[in-house]
């Protein structure tokens, strides 16, 4: 049997403003999870690093915080601090290519909210208004989790275990 090695790997933010947390909703014509409300963020991209220093090994560092700035600045038109790690999925695409997403958490530091083509929608929630949303399954378990990490709780970060 061939081992699969290839990858796409994504990067979302639950970011936190005044207490809430953004989410947004997919348009109709997005391949997976049309309709359904997430937090913004996307695919890493050579492009996003590959400009960077590196140190002598040559090997580059922060590339996915920088991926993860970019994404949400395109999706949301925020710029963003105190960027966290919250966890990870991974799952299966309909084309069989294993996706990687690693959740962060941080904080708004400026900008107003500017949706992109592939989101139609947008609120500012907290705990209680987002479970109302019809979120991508796991959504509210990250959200709840990065509630906990920015309240200082110690938590265990598998969602499903």
């Amino acid at each position: 049997m061939k081992k699969q090695s290839v990858h796409v790997i994504s990067a979302t933010a639950i970011i936190f403003n005044q207490g809430k947390v953004l989410i947004a909703q997919r348009s109709k014509e997005e391949k997976a999870w049309p309709l359904m409300w997430t937090v913004p963020g996307g695919k890493i991209e050579f492009d996003d690093y590959k400009k960077m220093p590196k140190n002598k090994e040559g090997l580059w560092y922060n590339a996915i915080e920088k991926s993860l700035r970019r994404e949400v600045r395109e999706e949301v038109g925020l710029e963003i601090k105190n960027i966290d790690y919250v966890c990870d999925m991974t799952f299966m695409r309909p084309d069989g290519i294993p996706c990687v997403i690693l959740s962060f958490m941080a904080d708004k530091a400026e900008g107003r909210v500017k949706l992109s083509p592939e989101l139609i929608n947008f609120q500012w929630v907290d705990l209680k208004q987002a479970k109302s949303y019809e979120l991508i399954d796991g959504i509210y378990e990250e959200i709840v989790l990065a509630y906990k990490i920015k309240e200082g709780k110690r938590v265990n970060r598998l969602i499903y275990a």
